[in-house]
C-alpha cells in the first residue's frame, strides 16, 4: 500500500503540479514576415501559421531599429537604444553596452524577481551580462532549432513549482555559411546559414525552394541574383519552423502547452540591402505573434501598432509583476545598492546622468484580450550604428497615416554592412550603375538619401513616392517634423541637438 502511496505522490508531482504561465518568447535573426500566416504564400511555416490560428497575430509590429544588438537590447530593457545606451553591435571591436543601472528593467532579471525560473539558448549580442543576467545557459546550434528545442528539453519540464521564462533566439535566417557554389550564376548566392548541396541539419527536414516559386518583396529588384538570394533566405526561415513545431511537441508531451504564452519575433527584418540596417519598412516590419492559452479570444488578427520596446513591460504584465499605474517593475531593483553591494562599476557612469525609473514600452496585454483596441498611435524609431564603422543616425515617426524620416547624417553616403554589401543581389544591381533599379528606388538614390523622408503609408505602402519635397504637403511635414522632435524630448534622445546646429 505504502508503495502505490508513493507512486501516485511521483505521478502526482509529474502531471498536477507543472507550474502555470510559463513564457517561451522565441526571437529570430534577419525574418521579415514572410510566414504563411501574414499570406505569404512562397513560405513553409505549418507550425508558426498554427500558433497564429489560436493566438493573436499583430499585422502592425515594429522594430525599433533594423540592427541586430541594438534591437536585442530595446527587446530586453523595454528602453530605445538611444536611452539604453547600446547603439550598435556587442561582439568583435564594435563593443557596444547598455549602462549598468538597466539592470533595475532588464527582462531576465525582472523575470526572475518576479518568480520564474529564467533560461536562455541561443543568440544573446546583448551587455553587459550581469544586467541580462539568466539563471541558466543551455548550449545549442543557432543555426538547427530542432536541436536547440531539445536541449531545451530538461529545462522546459523541470519538475519545479516556479513557471519558467525561456528566452529562444535561433541564428537564423541571418547570412552566413558562405556562398551556394553549385549556382550557375557570376554572383552566388549566399547560403542564409544552409547546408551547401541541399545538405541537411541533424533532425531537420530540409524544406528547398525553386527561385522562381519565390515571392520579391517591392523594395528588392526582381532579378535573377535576389531570387536565388531569397530561396536560401526561406529555407533558412523553413527550418526555424521546424523548430517552432518540436517546441510545440515538449510541450504538449509534458501538458505545458496550454500552461506556456509563446511569442514569436524576430530582431528587424531579413538581411538585403533595403531591409536590415534600414528603417523602411524591410528593415522595421517584423513578424510578432502571441499565443496565450489563457485568453478566450484566439485564433484573431489585430491592427494595433506595437512597437519591440512594449516586449519586456508586456512579459512582465503577464507575469504579474509589472506595476502599472508607473509602468516599472513592481519589486524594483536598486542598482546603487546592486553594485555597491557587488563592488562592481562603482565608478563608472551608470545611467547617462538620468535614473532608469520606468519603461519606454507599454504592455499590449490588453491587445490580446481585445484584437480591435488600439495601443500606440505613433511608434519611434531610432537607428545610429549597426556596426562600429557605420555611423548613420535615422530617427523615425510613424502612424497609421504617414511616416517621417530624419537621415541626420544625411551628407554622407548610406553605409553598408559588409554581409549587406557583398550580397549578389546588390552586387548585381550595383555593377549597373546609379540609375539601375533598386526595388522602389535607383542604385544611387539609395546610397545618397534626403535629409527628410515623408510617405503616405495608405496611399504608398511600399515608400516610393517621397513627399517631402512636395508643396501640397508641406503643413503634414511640419506636423511629422514636430511629433519627432516631441517624441525624443520624451524619449530622452540626445540626437535632438541636431535640430539646432549642423
Amino acid at each position: 500500500m505504502r508503495l502505490l502511496a508513493v507512486t501516485f505522490l511521483i505521478l502526482l508531482s509529474a502531471t498536477t503540479f507543472a507550474a502555470e504561465r510559463n513564457v517561451i518568447f522565441f526571437i529570430t535573426d534577419d525574418e521579415s514576415p514572410t510566414l504563411g500566416c501574414y499570406g505569404d504564400t512562397a513560405a513553409a511555416t505549418p507550425a508558426i501559421d498554427a500558433i497564429a490560428a489560436d493566438g493573436v497575430l499583430f499585422r502592425n509590429a515594429f522594430a525599433t531599429t533594423a540592427s541586430c544588438s541594438a534591437s536585442r537590447s530595446v527587446v530586453m530593457s523595454g528602453l530605445h537604444n538611444h536611452r539604453n545606451g547600446q547603439y550598435g553591435h556587442q561582439h568583435h571591436y564594435h563593443k557596444f553596452a547598455s549602462f549598468h543601472d538597466v539592470v533595475s528593467l532588464a527582462l531576465p532579471r525582472v523575470m526572475s524577481r518576479a518568480g520564474y525560473r529564467t533560461g536562455h539558448i541561443g543568440k544573446y549580442h546583448v551587455a553587459p551580462e550581469t544586467v541580462f543576467q539568466f539563471d541558466t545557459y543551455l548550449k545549442g546550434n543557432g543555426r538547427n532549432a530542432v536541436e536547440m528545442a531539445d536541449a531545451s528539453k530538461a529545462f522546459i519540464t523541470a519538475n519545479d513549482d516556479k513557471p519558467f521564462f525561456l528566452y529562444f533566439g535561433t541564428a537564423d535566417p541571418h547570412r552566413g555559411g558562405g556562398v551556394d557554389a553549385t549556382s550557375d550564376s557570376e554572383l552566388k548566392p549566399n547560403l542564409f546559414g544552409n547546408k551547401p548541396n541541399r545538405g541537411s541539419y541533424p533532425g531537420v527536414d530540409e524544406v528547398f525552394f525553386d527561385p522562381a516559386d519565390v515571392i520579391v518583396p517591392p523594395f528588392l529588384p526582381d532579378t535573377k541574383e535576389t531570387r536565388e538570394e531569397l530561396a536560401q533566405y526561406y529555407q533558412s526561415c523553413a527550418r526555424v519552423d521546424a523548430g517552432v513545431a518540436r517546441l510545440v511537441e515538449i510541450l504538449k508531451a509534458a501538458d505545458l502547452y496550454d500552461k506556456t504564452m509563446i511569442v514569436f519575433t524576430s530582431d528587424h527584418g531579413m538581411a538585403f540591402a533595403g531591409g536590415k540596417t534600414t528603417v523602411y519598412e524591410g528593415g522595421l516590419r517584423v513578424p510578432f505573434i502571441v499565443r496565450d492559452p489563457y485568453q478566450k479570444t484566439r485564433g484573431v488578427q489585430t491592427d494595433a501598432m506595437i512597437s519591440h520596446v512594449d516586449i519586456t513591460p508586456s512579459l512582465l504584465d503577464f507575469a504579474g509583476g509589472l506595476n502599472t499605474k508607473k509602468n516599472c517593475p513592481k519589486d524594483m531593483l536598486d542598482p546603487d545598492a546592486f553594485w555597491k553591494e557587488r563592488d562592481e562599476a562603482v565608478k563608472d557612469n551608470r545611467n547617462g546622468n538620468k535614473a532608469f525609473r520606468s519603461y519606454q514600452g507599454k504592455s499590449w496585454m490588453h491587445v490580446l484580450a481585445d484584437p480591435e483596441a488600439e495601443h500606440h498611435e505613433t511608434i519611434f524609431a531610432s537607428h545610429t550604428f549597426h556596426e562600429i564603422q557605420m555611423y548613420y543616425p535615422m530617427r523615425v515617426v510613424r502612424d497609421k497615416q504617414y511616416k517621417l524620416i530624419w537621415n541626420i547624417a544625411h551628407p554622407l553616403p548610406f553605409p553598408f554592412a559588409s554581409d549587406l554589401w557583398s550580397a549578389s543581389s546588390w552586387q548585381a544591381q550595383l555593377a549597373k550603375g546609379n540609375d539601375a533599379p533598386y526595388g522602389e528606388m535607383t542604385v544611387g538614390r539609395y546610397v545618397q538619401r534626403p535629409e527628410f523622408e515623408l510617405y503616405d503609408m495608405q496611399a504608398d505602402p511600399n515608400e516610393s513616392n517621397n513627399l517631402a519635397e512636395s508643396m501640397g504637403h508641406k503643413d503634414v511635414l511640419q506636423e511629422y517634423q514636430d511629433k519627432l522632435k516631441t517624441m525624443q524630448k520624451e524619449l530622452d534622445d540626445p540626437w535632438i541637438m541636431k535640430w539646432d546646429y549642423e
